[in-house]
């Protein structure tokens, strides 16, 4: 089958969970030798057990882990395939949501993507676009108060704003009720529509009429097919995979590190979340491109 060449995943996805035993009993039953796991931190995490279970057996299994994740926060590692298409499809959206902006009278566009903890998508795509007037990420606070009276200032300038936001961005203005999904994380507010409502109440109170519009495309970046430097990307790390598993090593990932195939150990990336680095230069040229003022005291 030419799976390559759709989106999303033939092996299906999930939400957290795992039956280590029953996993452990299908490899077993199945005769396998060989275990490739494909996902982030929260997959290699369960690779990892599974690993360790291999060796408290005392199987002859190899347990190999290839990097996906959109969010491209996997520790050490330059990124993850996925990444690059999930930035092209992202700076689709911004370029809709940019005509939708100056095409109405004091336009205001909000533009929401996929980030929990690492502002990755939204930073590479606000630089990709050039049209962006803010970027709003988890690692840089920001206060609400800030964020509306710079918008007012820049309608009543130029009459019109287009605004990113990560979706792990400003949670601490946002209500949630503590809950937490199957991976256990907590389920996060949803900031984009916090964003919309507060400013439409922002400008009703000052008697100014604006056009507001969020435009969400998570799930449609997330099921696009990979990109050519996708493509190739995953080429390498799964020749790479199978490479170190005919070698003799088991319990590792493969990964590009400054632009060199390695093998990493499990516990190397697992539990370190990367981030977007405030003083570093790529956040550096995204504030010289938008021209954003610091949005907190």
């Amino acid at each position: 089958q030419l799976i390559h060449h759709e989106g999303g995943t033939i092996l299906g996805s999930s939400r957290g969970g795992m039956d280590k035993n029953a996993i452990m009993d299908a490899i077993i039953e199945k005769g396998y030798n060989q275990v490739y796991i494909i996902g982030g931190d929260g997959t290699h995490r369960g690779a990892g057990l599974v690993y360790d279970e291999v060796r408290r057996r005392g199987l002859e299994v190899s347990v190999a882990g290839i990097p996906k994740t959109i969010d491209n926060d996997i520790a050490l590692i330059d990124k993850s395939f996925g990444f690059e298409t999930a930035v092209e499809e992202a700076t689709r959206a911004i370029k809709a949501a940019h005509v939708e902006a100056v095409t109405c009278p004091n336009g205001i566009s909000i533009v929401k993507l996929m980030g929990r903890s690492s502002g990755f998508i939204a930073m590479h795509a606000t630089l990709a676009s050039r049209d962006v007037n803010a970027c709003l990420i988890p690692e840089v606070p920001f206060t609400l108060e800030h964020l509306l009276n710079w918008i007012h200032r820049r309608v009543r300038a130029v009459q019109h704003t287009l605004l990113v936001v990560a979706e792990g961005a400003g949670q601490e203005l946002v209500s949630t009720t503590g809950e937490k999904d199957a991976s256990g994380n907590v389920k996060f507010g949803d900031i984009g529509t916090f964003l919309e409502r507060s400013i439409h109440k922002f400008f009703k109170e000052r008697g100014v009429e604006v056009s507001v519009k969020l435009i969400d495309p998570t799930y449609q970046i997330r099921t696009v097919p990979a990109n050519s430097a996708d493509s190739v990307l995953c080429s390498q790390l799964a020749m790479s995979a199978v490479h170190g598993v005919m070698a003799g090593y088991s319990g590792f990932t493969t990964a590009t590190i400054n632009t060199r195939l390695v093998w990493l150990p499990f516990a190397d990336i697992c539990g370190h979340t990367r981030t977007v680095d405030p003083k570093g230069r790529i956040w550096q040229r995204l504030l010289a491109s938008t021209n954003q003022p610091r949005l907190a005291p």
